[in-house]
């Protein structure tokens, strides 16, 4: 009788284990990658390539420093924009 008492403890840690896995899956990983891309994408910015800013402007970079880019927005107008602001890069 007390086997069949334990029985439902070892179902419902079993379930919240599985519960776990799945929020894993469908949660965790998928944001892990996004920032893993996100982080080569910054990595891998050079001059010439065309970029949107986390506030919406779009430009081109035309010096990539430590820290920061410097970003053509105009004509003879150039904007620091750190590397983070830069949300993504544009196919010309």
């Amino acid at each position: 009788m007390a086997e069949a008492a334990q029985n439902p403890i070892y179902s419902t840690i079993i379930w919240f284990g599985l519960l776990i896995v799945l929020m894993y899956f469908l949660m965790i990983r998928p944001q892990q990658k996004e920032q893993k891309a996100r982080a080569e994408m910054i990595r891998g910015l050079k001059p010439g390539d065309k970029v949107v800013t986390a506030g919406g402007l779009v430009g081109v970079v035309t010096k990539v420093e430590d820290m920061s880019l410097k970003v053509r927005v105009a004509e003879r107008v150039e904007v620091d924009v750190v590397k983070t602001g830069i949300a993504r890069t544009l196919k010309d």
